[in-house]
């Protein structure tokens, strides 16, 4: 048994309603831990969060976040790093299958939390913007990159920063006529929380790109945009939230195509003719 899970059970009984609350929800769901916050599990535990902290230190921990490395890492080495109906008998064309549904699957959920109002509402922000800087951390890296390639490429003053102190530096500059996105599948990256926090002290609009649910950066996001990907429960890649993410940027530069007169396609067209020198 996890040294982790042997406290829990061992101290259960002099657990108060509340702790226990937490434990149970633990003991069976703690392959989920790892993509839950603070104020996502006291949701679902019923418990407050102030509750939760006392509950890591019963176990000698020094706060949630201890928690949660301690519980990954026990649970390590028994969590499949890919979706468990892939098998190791299956060929490679039945496991991209199965990825491919994955991702569709996503995409449906996704189409089904994303509010319709804050899309629209969003992508007219970033249209009128003069600055817009996109916060992006691990997975989501590579997602912050991506909306800046869009946006550049639709003639929007647009830079993605994706290291902590970058973050907090761009954010400190912004303005009320600018725009900070943060993406992160968690809803927890505290840089990333934080520099949209910093943004609002500048004065700027602030969008998130994340998972449904309850999370620390909906406190600090203006416009809320949600993706709906369960792959943390099974997958360590982040592919599903990565495509979900994706999806929602290329709407958002699709629309700002179509909705920014002549300038966006013209911007466009340049970028193109620029690039032709870089291919055979």
């Amino acid at each position: 048994m996890n040294n982790i899970m042997l406290r829990i059970e061992t101290l259960y009984n002099d657990m108060g309603r509340g702790e226990k609350n937490i434990a149970d929800w633990i003991l069976e769901n703690k392959g989920e831990m790892i993509s839950r916050s603070l104020s996502d599990l006291a949701g679902k535990c019923g418990s407050g969060e102030a509750t939760i902290v006392r509950f890591a230190r019963r176990l000698g921990l020094v706060g949630y976040q201890a928690l949660k490395i301690s519980i990954a890492q026990e649970t390590a080495n028994t969590k499949p790093v890919v979706n468990e109906s892939i098998k190791k008998s299956d060929t490679c064309f039945e496991v991209f299958s199965k990825v491919a549904n994955d991702i569709y699957n996503s995409l449906e959920h996704t189409k089904k939390v994303l509010n319709n109002g804050n899309l629209e509402k969003a992508a007219k922000s970033i249209i009128t913007a003069k600055r817009i800087a996109i916060f992006g951390l691990g997975n989501s890296a590579s997602v912050a990159i991506d909306a800046q390639h869009k946006l550049l490429r639709a003639g929007l003053d647009a830079a993605a920063y994706c290291d902590n102190h970058m973050q907090a530096i761009a954010a400190s500059h912004l303005t009320e006529n600018d725009v900070a996105i943060g993406i992160s599948h968690s809803g927890s990256s505290k840089d990333v929380v934080e520099a949209l926090g910093l943004a609002i002290e500048a004065g700027a609009s602030t969008i998130c790109i994340t998972n449904f649910g309850k999370s620390p950066i909906l406190k600090k996001s203006d416009i809320t945009l949600f993706t709906a990907s369960e792959e943390t429960k099974h997958n360590i890649l982040g592919m599903n939230s990565r495509i979900a993410q994706l999806a929602i940027i290329d709407s958002i530069y699709v629309y700002i195509i179509l909705n920014k007169d002549n300038e966006a396609v013209t911007a466009v067209q340049n970028t193109e003719k620029a690039l032709q020198s870089k291919k055979y």
